[in-house]
């Protein structure tokens, strides 16, 4: 499961204010459409294609706007802005009804696409689930502003991400990921997107949790440090989404990276094609 796929080429989608950057496996089996967090790549998701193309999907990992290989040309960073770049995708690509995979950030886009146009999503599949407003002090939203906020923000970010994001088991490569990442975010006009994504509420999707209608999950690990309680707030999204919960026991909030198994079998569930 550790072993890294060949890189694919790098595609394009022309969209209003820029382009979104993605790359696809091609084939004929289910399409499955993943999206990172906020402040990541596409490369999240490296560990969890090539098993599911193996078990029969088309995998299509996208950058968000501003971020990855997409361009930082955007006025918008929005989870609207966002959802409408996966629905986009799935309309370019022709090949819908599409699952949506998200993590953090992403999911929030996720949910609201698949409630703006149900018929193009056939499934959820929502990793580290920000979909709602965080329960958060004042104080707690002020330091992370702060932390993100002055010339110190990319450094930050990324040892918040290389130590306390991943509490329990790492990637083997994880030095190159968060390496090829703060590289990234020094790039011109990232850390401005990033700081836009940041400041996003989630309250558009947390009043249409309830609204979607394709099979989902829900997948938590049990250690992921950017909820009061992880397992809590699994269970309440799950409840709402009515989805699937699926707990990772000592992941934190990249299941996709530090337990590649549990969400390789998941996304194919929802997608429909089973994982042995």
């Amino acid at each position: 499961m550790n072993a890294l796929p060949a890189p694919l080429a790098t595609q394009y989608l022309e969209r209003p204010g820029g382009r979104i950057a993605f790359d696809d496996t091609g084939g004929p089996g289910r399409l499955v459409i993943a999206a990172p967090g906020m402040g990541d790549t596409r490369g999240s998701y490296r560990h969890v294609r090539s098993p599911l193309v193996t078990a029969g999907v088309r995998v299509v990992t996208m950058d968000l706007r501003g971020l990855g290989e997409s361009a930082a040309t955007f006025e918008d960073y929005s989870d609207e802005a966002v959802a409408a770049d996966y629905l986009a995708l799935v309309d370019h690509l022709g090949a819908g009804p599409a699952v949506l995979v998200g993590n953090s950030l992403s999911c929030a886009s996720a949910v609201i696409a698949a409630t703006e146009q149900p018929d193009s999503i056939a499934g959820l599949v929502v990793i580290g689930p920000f979909v709602r407003p965080a329960d958060m002090a004042w104080w707690q939203k002020a330091l992370f502003g702060a932390m993100l906020g002055g010339p110190w923000g990319r450094s930050a970010w990324v040892g918040y991400y290389r130590k306390t994001l991943y509490p329990g088991p790492r990637p083997p490569d994880h030095g190159e990921h968060v390496a090829a990442l703060s590289a990234n975010l020094r790039e011109p006009g990232r850390m401005a997107a990033f700081r836009q994504m940041a400041a996003n509420d989630h309250a558009g999707s947390g009043r249409r949790l309830a609204d979607v209608a394709t099979p989902s999950a829900v997948v938590m690990g049990t250690a992921d440090p950017d909820y009061p309680d992880a397992v809590v707030e699994a269970q309440e999204v799950a409840d709402v989404l009515g989805a699937q919960l699926v707990l990772v026991d000592g992941s934190g909030h990249y299941p996709q990276a530090d337990n590649p198994a549990t969400v390789v079998a998941t996304i194919a569930d929802v997608a429909g094609v089973g994982f042995t």
